[in-house]
């Protein structure tokens, strides 16, 4: 007899705060997506705590009273992990470990432990080492009270110190050897992209769990890993699509999010040489997420530290069949018709009209709207195949029917 398989969740609590940057709204909005960076990470959210923070508290982050709360509500409910919204500092996080005597994540950590679960590849593997280790570097400290290394005084020099060091040049030693790795992995990589000619290459790009490996396999009839999880694609996939008798090559890259931790981005920089070198993005969005205009900018943000945002780019709005929007009633004269009330159709009229010579609104999912779809990326890369080799221009009709 088959045992039936329990997927165990340990329990976690979230803290987040509000300050002159963040309100209420925008910090509820972040521990939404906090929450389910913990269930993507294997966790369970039991409780939320948010506390009002003009000048955070530089030893714990959050006030003594709310500490103290928290404190408590560990202890009764067997909380196994506390995690923040806002990155700690190494010695807020050894101050908050020895009060409430838990497992303390910060968001970087978690997107880090996350990262770490879904790398598959040795590279994606490398860059993901490298960036615990420079997030743990300046963190060694509090890894190792029990040999009391914090304090000073009689009996506390000597070995314990030496030892620590020891430690720090073993994990600088380590970030070194794996900046080396990388940086023959990228020479590779940079001769594999040599030798791929002169194909059209296009990118996938967009905030995180937008559906941007299901419209890979939707296109390119691949099987690529796809699942309605954060980050569930690391490494980049590339694979030649055929439009007609027009070929190009289309990458997926790593989703991004907001407040992605500086490791990551410094890491992951040379995986997003394939949107570097892309002729043409199509950045895919989640129109069914309530906050899908910050996902644009977060995304947008991203594309201009690694020089891409001058690229050509399609807006492409995924999940029309997930999105509802909020209705007024006849009756109700007091509500304020808002973007949340817009139909897809209302959408399509906005600025949606101008973004990239007009949006396009699919469901990789259902399929929906994908003739349109397909029509939009063969006329853009034929355009930048005619420009790039004028002599084919008479192999590739103007209208993809032709070849359906």
């Amino acid at each position: 007899m088959l045992e039936k398989k329990t997927t165990e969740y340990e329990k976690a609590i979230l803290i987040g705060i509000i300050n002159r940057e963040q309100n209420e709204e925008k910090v509820n909005e972040y521990l939404d997506e906090l929450e389910f960076l913990t269930y993507t990470a294997g966790g369970e959210v039991v409780k939320r705590f948010v506390q009002k923070v003009d000048i955070p508290n530089p030893k714990t982050l959050i006030g003594s009273g709310k500490m103290e709360e928290v404190e408590h509500f560990v202890e009764e409910n067997e909380i196994g992990s506390v995690i923040f919204d806002d990155e700690l500092s190494p010695a807020q996080q050894r101050n908050i470990e020895k009060q409430l005597r838990c497992k303390i994540i910060d968001r970087t950590s978690l997107i880090l432990d996350i990262f770490a679960q879904r790398a598959q590849t040795s590279y994606a593997r490398t860059q993901v080492e490298l960036a615990q280790y420079e997030y743990l570097l300046p963190r060694l400290t509090g890894l190792w009270t029990h040999l009391e290394r914090q304090k000073g005084g009689i009996g506390m020099r000597g070995p314990g110190e030496t030892e620590i060091e020891t430690d720090r040049r073993i994990v600088r030693d380590r970030i070194t050897l794996l900046k080396k790795k990388l940086e023959k992995i990228d020479r590779q990589m940079e001769t594999q992209r040599g030798n791929r000619g002169s194909l059209v290459r296009v990118a996938l790009v967009g905030y995180t769990n937008v559906g941007k490996s299901t419209l890979m396999n939707v296109i390119s009839k691949s099987d690529v890993f796809a699942e309605n999880k954060l980050f569930a694609t690391l490494d980049t996939t590339v694979r030649k699509v055929v439009l007609g008798n027009l070929p190009f090559l289309l990458s997926d890259t790593v989703g991004f999010i907001r407040k992605l931790p500086t490791q990551l981005v410094e890491s992951f920089k040379s995986t997003l040489d394939e949107v570097r070198e892309a002729d043409l993005l199509l950045h895919v969005v989640d129109i069914s997420h309530p906050q899908f205009e910050e996902h644009i900018d977060s995304v947008n943000q991203i594309l201009s530290e690694i020089k891409s945002s001058d690229k050509k780019t399609i807006m492409v709005f995924n999940k029309i069949d997930q999105y509802k929007n909020e209705v007024i009633e006849e009756d109700d004269l007091i509500t304020e018709k808002t973007s949340r009330h817009f139909t897809i159709e209302e959408w399509k009229r906005t600025w949606m009209e101008k973004v990239g010579d007009k949006a396009l609104f699919i469901s990789a999912l259902n399929k929906e709207n994908l003739d349109e779809f397909r029509k939009r990326v063969y006329h853009e890369v034929r355009d930048i195949h005619v420009t790039r080799f004028p002599y084919n221009n008479f192999l590739y009709p103007e209208n993809l029917d032709e070849y359906q």
